[in-house]
């Protein structure tokens, strides 16, 4: 276990990262009164997101790995940290959609409506809470992987060749 204390302190920092970026996005209007610009905005996420990999990346290779890290040793990395999150991303979506912004799934249903979007039933079963808890947890692993592999080939040691 000690080996992951890195992934571990990094995964709890992104979940709340996830938490404070929902209070602020409640907190805005894009949760109610600017439901039409929440998805244009809530993908400025990934900004933060990029960062905390970085971060936890080149944390494992300073600490962990005394400043010489593989690219498979940072792609593992990648991984552990990608899983770990898509393990407590369906508590974070609960967290947000029963207590920082309950009303958010009846909103954007109601403007996706308004607007002739979508139909009710497709609404209904794109805009619930089970549907987030899925897409959370397989797109923090899938995005997640990616990013670990991409920041995992950057940060990675480059070998000196004589």
């Amino acid at each position: 276990m000690k080996n992951y204390n890195i992934e571990i302190k990094w995964t709890i920092r992104f979940i709340l990262l996830v938490l404070a970026w929902a209070i602020g996005e409640k907190f805005i209007g894009l949760h109610d009164i600017y439901i039409e610009h929440y998805g244009i905005y809530t993908n400025l996420f990934i900004i933060p997101a990029f960062l905390f990999y970085y971060l936890a990346l080149s944390e494992k290779k300073k600490y962990f790995y005394e400043g010489k890290m593989s690219f498979s040793q940072g792609f593992v990395s990648g991984i552990i940290l990608s899983f770990l999150i898509a393990l407590l991303m369906p508590m974070a979506q609960f967290v947000i959609y029963k207590s920082i912004t309950p009303h958010f799934f009846d909103n954007v249903i109601e403007y996706k409506l308004k607007h002739n979007y979508m139909t009710l039933e497709n609404a209904k079963t794109f805009f619930n809470l089970k549907t987030y808890m899925i897409e959370s947890s397989f797109g923090a692993l899938s995005k997640g992987i990616v990013t670990g592999a991409i920041f995992s080939f950057f940060i990675r040691t480059k070998n000196n060749v004589a």
